[in-house]
């Protein structure tokens, strides 16, 4: 922008003159032939670098004119230089002064005078202008910083109030799972009793009666298959429910020890179903040995389970070792249990982790669904990862990473 100067006296020949001085130096000009002209234009427009103002005028004159001038706020910041053919004496003078004149230049006027006077008077304008926008530059970001701080400060309070309620959330979800987990264990443990006498009474009313009842006999059969299959069900809710880590159980164990005892256990279905199962050697982890143990028990047994007709089951447990973590000072050891079973479709791969989920009919396979519910628990009460990959009709691989240490 040009700086704007107002120039003011009752005679256009003086206005054309000064215009004509100050017009090289690229000044923008507004022009008023009287005080009430200028005070008029000043009503409006106040963004002057200053103004230049003859004193002999008709009516108001140079001083009267800027004593209504400074009288406005927004006009006080305006110099005023008069212009006079006059030498007043110094009271006079003193009179300019005191209603806001900053300088006097006489007439005639000498070009050179007036340049340097009002260049130095634009040039002050100028930088008082930057300084102006600086300061508001400064005020804007003074009143974002006072804003990012108070958002960062009601951020910090809604963290720390979420954290709160987070902390309040855990709690009475810890008190609610301890809650279910003795109600499971209490309902579990009392329906057993129930249960037996079921399967006794139906016991005892398939010996006495199966040559009169004949073909109706296969109703107690259903009886007592229903009840084996709730006390299957009991049992495994009751082992769900017992599955709470005290890391003072935690020992050095040989899981080659463990995975040997399972194989002797179940060695009249290995032998019956013609399986074969080939052991990596295995390392000796810090673990729950009771609970590691009904880990690989149930994937070995599933392994076995779910075989496909005319083919022997063919099982491997091998692993690798020191696989790394997301944190890269823990390691894990990755023990896969391979099989070439029925397998299942890979979109199922998270689901059979879950309660009771059954891939399959229970005509099919037996089970209760629990089974993988309670290993995916087992292996995150030791800080580990289970996971499933499988093709249909080519088989399965559940691989568990456990800590090294």
């Amino acid at each position: 922008m040009h700086p704007k100067i107002l120039l003011v006296d009752d005679r256009e020949d003086n206005l054309l003159s000064i215009e004509t001085i100050l017009q090289p130096s690229g000044y923008e000009f507004v022009k008023a032939s009287s005080g009430r002209q200028a005070l008029k234009i000043l009503l409006n427009e106040f963004d002057f670098a200053m103004i230049l103002m003859d004193v002999k005028m008709p009516n108001l004159n140079g001083f009267e004119t800027a004593s209504l001038i400074y009288e406005r706020e927004k006009l006080k910041h305006i110099p005023i230089i008069f212009i006079t053919a006059n030498n007043f004496g110094d009271e006079n003078m003193f009179k300019g002064y005191q209603t806001g004149a900053v300088d006097y230049i006489y007439k005639p006027i000498n070009p050179d005078i007036l340049r340097a006077k009002v260049g130095v008077l634009v040039e002050l304008y100028k930088k008082t202008r930057q300084l102006h926008e600086q300061e508001q530059k400064l005020i804007a970001i003074n009143r974002s910083l006072e804003n990012e701080v108070k958002d960062r400060k009601a951020s910090e309070e809604k963290v720390i109030q979420l954290n709160r309620q987070l902390l309040q959330n855990i709690n009475s979800l810890e008190l609610a799972n301890r809650d279910l987990e003795q109600f499971a264990f209490m309902a579990s443990h009392d329906l057993q009793e129930p249960l037996r006498k079921i399967l006794m009474f139906s016991d005892r009313l398939f010996q006495k009666y199966q040559d009169v009842l004949k073909d109706d006999v296969r109703l107690i059969n259903r009886i007592q298959r229903s009840a084996e299959r709730m006390q299957a069900l009991i049992v495994d809710i009751l082992a769900f429910s017992r599955i709470s880590i005290d890391k003072s159980n935690f020992v050095a164990t040989d899981l080659n020890e463990i995975i040997q005892e399972i194989i002797y256990d179940i060695d009249d279905e290995i032998k019956s179903k013609q399986a074969t199962i080939a052991l990596d050697r295995l390392p000796t982890l810090n673990v729950n040995p009771r609970l590691v143990r009904i880990l690989f028990y149930n994937l070995i047994n599933n392994a076995l389970k779910y075989c496909r007709k005319d083919i022997s089951p063919q099982i491997k447990v091998r692993m690798e070792n020191g696989v790394a973590s997301h944190n890269r000072e823990k390691k894990y050891c990755r023990i896969f249990v391979e099989d070439n079973g029925i397998g299942f479709d890979q979109k199922y791969a998270e689901d059979i982790f879950g309660m009771f989920k059954r891939l399959h009919h229970e005509s099919e396979f037996s089970g209760t669904g629990i089974g993988l519910a309670l290993c995916k628990k087992i292996v995150e009460q030791h800080n580990g990862v289970i996971s499933a990959q499988s093709i249909v009709n080519e088989g399965s691989k559940f691989i568990v990473s456990l800590p090294l240490s």
